[in-house]
């Protein structure tokens, strides 16, 4: 069996974004809701230490996604170690047709996905309001 290269790129953003206040757990949740409205949204994954929330629109790749998720910080927080940069405010990774979003927001990891050609920038200024 011959195994195919997948295509993706990865980004890793160090600045900061500009937050004026932490974003409640209630509200970051009603954000995900209405993020998910939002066309070529895919879904989220919401999680901390005590709970964890997923929500897409085929739950057949809950799995894979949350694998995606969890390895995208654990790859965020690698690199910024192995290249000495700063703290990492978000990762995002763009396969052949689905791209990931993921971020701290306060205590809570934040992974949302989407298809591969949408703009990340209007979901992280709902996720991370200035």
């Amino acid at each position: 069996m011959v195994k195919k290269k997948k295509d993706f790129q990865a980004s890793i953003e160090t600045e900061p974004i500009a937050v004026e206040e932490a974003t409640p757990m209630n509200d970051l949740r009603s954000y995900l809701e209405e993020v998910k409205t939002y066309n070529h949204v895919i879904g989220y994954i919401l999680r901390n230490s005590t709970s964890a929330a997923i929500d897409l629109k085929d739950p057949t790749k809950i799995v894979d996604y949350a694998i995606l998720s969890s390895s995208s910080f654990d790859a965020g927080e690698e690199l910024s170690k192995l290249f000495d940069l700063d703290e990492v405010k978000n990762v995002v990774i763009e396969g052949k047709e689905v791209k990931v979003l993921s971020l701290r927001v306060e205590e809570n990891k934040v992974s949302v996905f989407l298809e591969k050609d949408v703009d990340c920038d209007k979901i992280l200024r709902k996720l991370r309001p200035s």
